[in-house]
């Protein structure tokens, strides 16, 4: 007569992939681009809020409102994708919310270096606030491009 023996063992330690916290996700492709959006964009509300002498006192409010806006809100989805909390909010298509702000937050950007580099009067904090608007908007396309191949890319139906 044969017998069969089934062995289990346990172990104490946790994987990466358990707990609340998800660190790997800093390691990934899109953990990295809003990790970039978010510097580029403090740098660039810094550069502006420090300089001396704005040409043009509207549009640095405006490059500051802007850059201040969507850094908070590239924090929060970041804060989202971190501690995994888009699986106890499941009404909410997360997807297409982050293409949403990515797509504003493009062209809002964009019009704000724009007009910050125009207006900036040789003002050389103003010129570096605007860079940092221009490498956070081309950050902020290529999310934008990665997010609308996961949001409208094809889906295989089975």
């Amino acid at each position: 007569m044969s017998h069969t023996v089934i062995t289990s063992t346990t172990t104490a330690g946790r994987t990466s992939g358990d707990g609340a916290l998800n660190l790997g996700y800093t390691r990934t492709i899109p953990g990295l681009l809003k990790l970039g959006q978010m510097l580029a964009l403090l740098v660039a509300f810094l550069c502006v809020r420090c300089a001396r002498g704005w040409p043009s006192w509207a549009v640095f409010q405006y490059f500051e409102v802007v850059a201040l806006w969507f850094l908070m809100a590239f924090l929060v989805f970041f804060l989202m994708h971190l501690f995994r909390l888009q699986a106890k909010m499941p009404c909410i298509n997360w997807p297409l919310t982050e293409f949403f702000h990515y797509s504003v937050g493009t062209i809002l950007i964009l019009i704000a270096s724009i007009v910050g580099a125009v207006k900036s009067g040789g003002v050389s904090a103003l010129v570096a606030g605007s860079v940092f608007g221009f490498i956070a908007t081309f950050l902020m396309a290529v999310s934008l491009w990665t997010s609308y191949s996961v949001t409208c890319g094809s889906h295989q139906t089975e």
